[in-house]
């Protein structure tokens, strides 16, 4: 896939080259004097005439004549050097693959030592946002319909150009197309259907990435919740045909099993909301309700891949939330794993139900930080709208772990308060220990505030991803449909985590 050469840029065939242009006064002069030289001055000219733009995020394409050995020259407009970010150099890069692809080209090239910035942006950096960015970009998510008999072309071979140390870049452009690749699996699972992706094919899902990456796997089924008394999952899946499972996997990164940060993912399969039924708008797609699961085990694949030096547990609460004779109902007392009693109050408040055992389950088994990650509540769209996850938290110097990790990624975040009085009302039940929803009155907050109080005092983050885990237009980084968010987030959080 990925190759690294230091000479003969010029001289060597490519359908394309990617070339970053700053949108600088001499860019051309400064960076490119030698192609302009080949072009007998014309790229100057072009500049100077718009045909291509320094622009952040233009793309700009160039057809060479035989001037040079590459068919054809594809400028990516990366604007001012100084305001250049990493996510934004992604984000244009991502661009540049998309019009690669639909050009139906297989073999690409990258002049990597244009985008750099010094003391800002290294080949390093770039290799990363390279492959990064190809790997998301260019996913689509093929679905059931039946292929048509004209031959498929992908892009399948990258080749870097750089003068910086090859087998550094290379490992650069290995790291970043790991994490692309995560999170486009996260993508496919959210992708699923309901009835193709239930919470015993998840289970398989992750039998496989045990084999592939050794991990530890547990999978736990219905009769062993029941002796264990997981009386918060089992409720949510009374109503269903369709079996429950508790995944559990194991990576130790470190010789003892300590410091272990547990990832702790939503895997409700599909959500008609039970008694407290969704109108039929709202329950179309509510296969993605699994959204968070998918971000744990898109990260698992990451952190399989690059063998961090760090302890992880994945425990993935999955059913789906379905209505029959047998369905809970509000009204009900159910018993958690913890031995919490609740108060079912809206049996569409399903997602802290599974999470509330998951999360006492991760502490069973030694984790020392939690962070869940859920399509919890139309709340937080309200609060944050589509594209910004919301956070919750008990623990401020492990949330900025969380925050920085995030930032790295590009996927953001804001943090929600959660109050004592927030506290009083979740446990404001005449019959139980708590009440599963208090009211739609900071909705998103009440919710996270329900799990916060199974984290108890162990550092806990909680991840709201109900607006960010779709989207309804394609962006510079994927289409239309799963984003895979927070995938990267968990991974990069696993990677850099520090015990302070």
């Amino acid at each position: 896939m990925f190759t690294v050469k230091k000479e003969n840029l010029y001289d060597s065939a490519h359908e394309v080259l990617i070339i970053g242009l700053f949108d600088e006064p001499n860019i051309i002069k400064d960076g490119l004097s030698s192609l302009d030289e080949k072009f007998e001055g014309q790229m100057t000219d072009f500049l100077k005439q718009g045909d291509i733009s320094g622009k952040l995020k233009s793309i700009s394409k160039v057809h060479t004549f035989n001037k040079i050995a590459a068919k054809r020259l594809l400028f990516v407009g990366l604007g001012k050097k100084k305001a250049l970010q990493f996510n934004e150099l992604k984000e244009a890069i991502g661009l540049a693959f998309k019009e690669i692809q639909k050009s139906k080209l297989s073999e690409v090239a990258v002049y990597l030592d244009t985008f750099t910035v010094a003391d800002q942006l290294d080949a390093l950096d770039v290799g990363h946002a390279v492959s990064e960015a190809y790997t998301l970009a260019t996913y689509r998510f093929e679905g059931y319909k039946q292929k048509s008999n004209e031959p498929e072309k992908k892009i399948d071979k990258i080749t870097a150009y750089t003068t910086e140390n090859r087998e550094d870049v290379l490992s650069a452009l290995t790291v970043g197309y790991a994490y692309g690749k995560g999170t486009n699996s996260a993508r496919t699972l959210v992708n699923m259907p309901g009835n193709m992706l239930t919470a015993t094919t998840m289970a398989e899902y992750a039998m496989e990435l045990a084999k592939k990456y050794d991990f530890e796997i547990e999978i736990l089924d219905k009769k062993e919740m029941l002796e264990l008394g997981m009386g918060a999952l089992l409720a949510v899946n009374q109503g269903s045909t369709e079996p429950p499972k508790m995944i559990v996997l194991k990576y130790q990164g470190k010789d003892q099993w300590e410091d272990v940060i547990s990832l702790v993912g939503k895997g409700i399969t599909f959500d008609t909301g039970g008694y407290s039924i969704k109108p039929k708008s709202g329950i179309v797609g509510m296969k993605t309700d699994m959204g968070g699961a998918a971000a744990v085990l898109g990260a698992m694949e990451i952190i399989g891949e690059l063998r961090p030096e760090q302890n992880v547990l994945a425990v993935i609460p999955s059913t789906d939330n379905m209505i029959s004779g047998s369905a809970f109902k509000p009204d009900d007392v159910i018993t958690s794993l913890s031995g919490k009693t609740i108060e079912i109050l809206n049996t569409d408040a399903e997602g802290r139900l599974v999470l509330a055992d998951a999360i006492t389950y991760a502490k069973q088994h030694g984790a020392n930080y939690l962070v869940d990650v859920a399509t919890l509540t139309g709340g937080v769209i309200v609060a944050l709208g589509e594209e910004t996850t919301g956070a919750i938290t008990n623990h401020e110097t492990f949330f900025e772990q969380v925050l920085e990790a995030s930032f790295e990624a590009g996927e953001a975040m804001w943090r929600l308060p959660l109050f004592e009085k927030d506290k009083q009302r979740i446990r404001n039940s005449p019959v139980a220990d708590l009440n599963n929803s208090p009211g739609r009155e900071g909705h998103a907050i009440m919710a996270g505030g329900f799990i916060g109080e199974f984290a108890e005092d162990t550092p806990w983050v909680h991840l709201d991803i109900a607006g960010t885990s779709t989207t309804n237009k394609p962006y510079e980084l994927g289409p239309a449909g799963a984003t895979g968010v927070m995938t990267r987030t968990l991974a990069l959080l696993v990677e850099r985590f520090e015990v302070k």
